[in-house]
């Protein structure tokens, strides 16, 4: 059984700590700040024994060789950590890492980056996306371009509608902003948004964020619906992600 504990660091990240009950590993998924995660896993009364990064920037790899360095653990990631950051195993799309004995997929969602990627742990219903996908909304596409963003985006959209979209910032208020800019009609977001600003008001968390429901009102995951298509363009729904992605850059 795994359990994961959430912890706000830097000015606008989560973090977060997987702890498998039955092995007592413990594993960091990504590392914007080393110091935090170390206080928040000597204090939970873990020992991180692995490092998985979703992608490069230095606020998803930039702890790594301090808490390697603290703890001994081995850090696992995609290829474009290497050169830039310490890493040990470096894994692609379509395999599998453990904690313990419960298993993860490994998931390409470039697009924010060419090689970012997820972890998904099927069995417990949670996956981590870092930047490629947030509660309302999703990454700026740094290095890719809309078709491959599309596509990462549809992989995401696979999952069971179910799992728990662990986002590594919390966007969510301004995500909701344009996201009723960009679909002013549902209703169904409307709702989603008003829940925002009263949880936000409240200094709460908005992560993570149940696939089903971003499935309903995120205007990125929606670009295949031919009423955002029309509204925003595009024949494809890669060219209205597209016309959504530029629209928020410049919101």
């Amino acid at each position: 059984m795994l359990h994961v504990h959430q912890f706000p660091c830097l000015s606008d990240n989560y973090g977060y700590l997987v702890h498998d009950t039955e092995s007592h590993e413990t594993l960091a998924i990504d590392t914007p700040d080393a110091r935090a995660y170390l206080a928040e896993a000597e204090a939970k009364g873990w020992r991180i024994t692995q490092i998985w990064n979703t992608h490069w920037h230095p606020d998803h790899a930039g702890g790594n060789e301090a808490i390697k360095a603290a703890t001994g653990c081995t850090i696992t990631g995609p290829a474009e950590i290497e050169g830039k950051f310490p890493i040990d195993r470096i894994v692609g799309h379509g395999e599998t890492l453990r904690l313990g004995a419960v298993e993860a997929a490994v998931i390409d969602v470039s697009g924010h980056t060419n090689g970012h990627i997820a972890y998904h742990f099927a069995s417990e219903g949670v996956a981590f996306v870092g930047d490629s996908v947030f509660a309302l909304g999703c990454g700026r596409m740094f290095e890719g371009e809309p078709r491959q963003f599309w596509a990462s985006l549809a992989r995401i959209k696979a999952l069971p509608p179910e799992t728990l979209l662990y986002c590594a910032h919390e966007y969510t208020e301004s995500n909701a902003r344009f996201a009723l800019h960009a679909d002013p009609d549902n209703a169904a977001l409307k709702a989603y948004a008003e829940e925002i600003a009263a949880k936000r008001a409240r200094s709460e968390w908005t992560v993570p964020t149940r696939l089903e429901r971003e499935l309903a009102t995120n205007p990125f995951l929606r670009a295949d619906d031919p009423a955002m298509m029309a509204r925003w363009g595009g024949s494809a729904p890669h060219e209205t992600f597209a016309a959504l992605r530029a629209a928020k850059d410049n919101f």
